[in-house]
């Protein structure tokens, strides 16, 4: 029998408890084991925490510049709407101021009416024929008294038109018409400084 209890003996073996922390160590932790994994797994949350805070913080750093952004893009929308708006203005009153300086000229000197009708009538084709130049009664008068077709110049007969401001006239034939009242001469001039279709 005691050939049997010693191969018994010999069959068990001492049972170790195995390790816990992946070590080949032996037993149990210790304290300093244990101090040494809780500082591990501490650290490690460090890291994590701190990378997906930096992360945090940096989308909502870019969030906030974008709203910045965006704040500042409306704040300057007005800016511009403002600069539109009283450039218009600016061009309303220059074109208010120039129409009240030309028309007070004409009344200082309404003879320069005399040269209108000469130029608009040279504007006629060759061939033009039954010439009437429609003045402002007032008009009228005066280019009655200084002009009068020239030798050689096709002739043209005046008509008063009250609806004709002073210092302009139209002149019409058979076959065209040329408008060279003072607001359609003054448009245009302005719409060729404008470089627009601006209409008075």
């Amino acid at each position: 029998m005691s050939d049997s209890k010693a191969s018994q003996a010999s069959a068990t073996r001492k049972w170790d408890v195995p390790a816990i922390d992946g070590s080949s160590g032996q037993g149990y932790l210790t304290a300093s084991r244990l101090e040494e994994l809780q500082k591990q797994a501490w650290d490690e949350a460090f890291q994590q925490g701190h990378a997906e805070g930096l992360k945090a913080g940096e989308e909502e750093l870019a969030r906030r510049a974008a709203r910045y952004d965006e704040l500042l893009m409306a704040l300057a929308k007005p800016f511009d709407l403002l600069d539109e708006s009283v450039e218009k203005q600016l061009v309303e009153l220059s074109v208010t101021i120039v129409k009240q300086l030309f028309r007070r000229e004409i009344k200082l000197d309404p003879s320069h009416v005399i040269g209108v009708v000469r130029e608009t009538i040279r504007l006629l084709p060759i061939a033009s024929r039954n010439v009437q130049v429609r003045l402002h009664p007032e008009d009228a008068a005066l280019v009655q008294q200084s002009l009068s077709p020239a030798e050689g110049e096709r002739a043209w007969v005046i008509v008063e038109d009250p609806l004709i401001s002073r210092g302009g006239c139209k002149v019409t034939t058979e076959n065209s018409r040329i408008d060279a009242q003072t607001e359609t001469r003054l448009n245009a001039a302005i719409n060729a400084i404008l470089g627009d279709e601006r209409h008075a």
